[in-house]
């Protein structure tokens, strides 16, 4: 992190690093299995056959319970037929339509798979069973301006076992911090742009490790069912606290959108280019041995891709459902580690059952026990990937890569040793006619003797050949030519390649044109792609009509652009 702050140093303003988004996953350990049920049903005397009946007893019980508050306060309650709506764009516009500044904005109700429990006749013994299987049940959505978190949501399953589910959101939470400290700040989203003191707003972000986690979450769940206590006055069961996803985010603030993306570009060239499935196993802490190849032990696949999104463009990679990604968002490089199996990371306590054993590096779990260390792994990950990329900082003056590209270049070949087809017989030397008489050469030692009439047709053979054709020069700075060179540069066609439909479509748009015009426009992206692979930007995929950046044309085109964009002011300081 520091040396990537520090080849950035002029046009950052700082880093924060801390949560994005935290999914906590609540269960009732002692029941949440066939056997823990099988005790619940004997501790209530209930037997297998009466099952379904007081399991809709409860479930009518917990549900009144849950939405006694919305109802007490007015909030409403909404149901949803269908997946597809986003259930958080919902619960703000409630909030701004109401004006909901605290406490509970709308307890939303929605049909969604859960784990849960069915009593079944087995056709071989002829007796009840319990099974724990895949399902479908009502879920209740409480959406809420948290004194703490601030805006967020918790979810609880109607259905045995009664599973909870709370998302919240870091940044969230930081903003009410900074509002408590009075420290003023620009935020977008769950983006912060500009902090008055960052070391201030990161010192807040570390008191978030030391949050009374089960204190806070118990305090959750005991509002989405009142009705706990009762339900389970024979049978006691408290919540278990997990984490199901964590986000950890390093948030680099660039002192505006222009500066970034004076950087991004080439950092986002760099990703897809460069980090191989090596790389990505050595980002996320995963042992690699010396010989710098993926271990055989690893049978996790490895895949990377980027996408355009709304508000950028970003680079994924994922290793067993654990990923690491960048993107540009606003005035800020956002580098995040995403932790759904813990397990590949390592942290140093006893043994489960054994607090008082010996301490060993042990997996990593999913409880509340071992966030911190997820905060750990996490923050080192994302250090690492940052530390990685100041390596596309190149120390090659800009003349070296731009005078050649300022100078004809020859035509490339149509394939590997020359021109073929009637390019190579045009620019083959004329052949002589053959002479009446004999040519005589001599031996060793001797002259030759040669008739006039073959003289003149080895004259004529030896007449200069005409000059190989050539492409024209480019001038990054045109409109014309730097409009290619943005084309054939886009992030989506590092990977794959480019067409020339492709280029067809960025350049002349995607209005549809008649088929002659259709044809003239295809032959001009023609010749220049012959520009292109004529100064050694572009090669051709063989056997394919596709054509890829090669390597020096990345790093030209990517400095002749950058070069061009710059403010005068950026050049005149590089300048001095």
């Amino acid at each position: 992190m520091l040396s990537f702050l520090t080849k950035f140093a002029a046009v950052v303003r700082g880093v924060l690093s801390g949560f994005d988004r935290l999914f906590f996953c609540g269960t009732l350990r002692n029941l949440a299995h066939r056997r823990g049920l099988q005790h619940y049903l004997w501790a209530h005397r209930i037997p297998y056959k009466d099952f379904a009946a007081h399991s809709l007893e409860v479930t009518a019980r917990l549900e009144e319970a849950s939405l006694r508050q919305a109802r007490d306060l007015g909030r409403e309650i909404r149901y949803l037929n269908s997946a597809q709506h986003r259930k958080e764009d919902i619960a703000r516009e409630i909030a701004a339509r109401d004006r909901i500044k605290e406490g509970l904005v709308c307890v939303l109700r929605s049909v969604d798979p859960c784990m849960s429990f069915q009593i079944n006749k087995n056709r071989g013994s002829g007796k009840l069973e319990i099974h724990y299987r895949q399902r479908k049940c009502l879920h209740l959505y409480h959406y809420q301006i948290h004194p703490v978190f601030g805006f967020m949501h918790a979810r609880i399953q109607t259905w045995f076992p009664f599973r909870v589910y709370v998302c919240l959101n870091g940044r969230e939470w930081l903003a009410r911090q900074m509002d408590r400290a009075k420290l003023h700040y620009v935020r977008r989203d769950n983006t912060f742009t500009w902090v008055e003191d960052v070391a201030a707003a990161q010192a807040l972000f570390d008191q978030q490790l030391q949050a009374n986690w089960p204190s806070l979450l118990g305090g959750l769940a005991e509002a989405l069912n009142p009705a706990h206590a009762d339900l389970f006055a024979q049978y006691p069961c408290r919540y278990y606290w997990s984490v199901s996803d964590s986000e950890w985010a390093s948030d680099v603030m660039f002192r505006d959108r222009a500066a970034l993306e004076g950087v991004y570009p080439r950092l986002l060239r760099y990703a897809v280019t460069t980090f191989g499935a090596v790389d990505v196993l050595r980002f996320l802490g995963q042992p690699v041995p010396a010989s710098g190849k993926v271990p055989h032990r690893c049978r996790h696949e490895v895949s990377s891709n980027v996408k355009e999104r709304r508000e950028g463009v970003r680079i994924k990679h994922w290793v067993n459902g654990n990923s690491l990604k960048l993107y540009d968002k606003f005035s800020v490089l956002r580098a995040e580690t995403l932790i759904r199996d813990p397990g590949d990371f390592k942290v140093y306590r006893a043994a489960e059952g054994d607090p008082d054993g010996p301490k060993d590096w042990r997996p990593l779990r999913k409880g509340i026990a071992d966030l911190h260390r997820r905060a750990e792994v996490s923050q080192a990950a994302n250090e690492r990937y940052l530390g990685a990329l100041t390596a596309v900082q190149d120390g090659t003056p800009l003349r070296e890569l731009a005078e050649p590209l300022c100078c004809p270049a020859p035509l490339p070949a149509r394939r590997p040793g020359g021109l073929s087809g009637a390019a190579a017989m045009a620019a083959a030397p004329p052949v002589a006619p053959a002479a009446t008489g004999p040519v005589v050469v001599a031996g060793e030692g001797a002259a030759a003797a040669i008739p006039p009439a073959a003289e003149g047709a080895a004259t004529a053979a030896a007449a200069p050949v005409a000059r190989p054709r050539r492409v024209r020069a480019l001038n990054p700075l045109a409109p014309g030519d730097a409009a290619l060179l943005e084309a054939v540069s886009r992030h989506e066609f590092l990977i794959n390649g480019l067409r020339n439909r492709d280029l067809r479509r960025l350049l002349y748009g995607d209005k549809e044109a008649p088929a002659a015009e259709q044809r003239r426009q295809s032959a001009a992206i023609t010749r220049q792609l012959r520009l292109l692979r004529g100064h050694g930007l572009i090669h051709k995929v063989p056997k394919t009509h596709r054509y890829v950046v090669s390597e020096a044309g990345r790093r030209a085109i990517t400095a002749l652009l950058a070069a061009r964009n710059a403010s005068t002011e950026e050049l005149t300081r590089c300048a001095g």
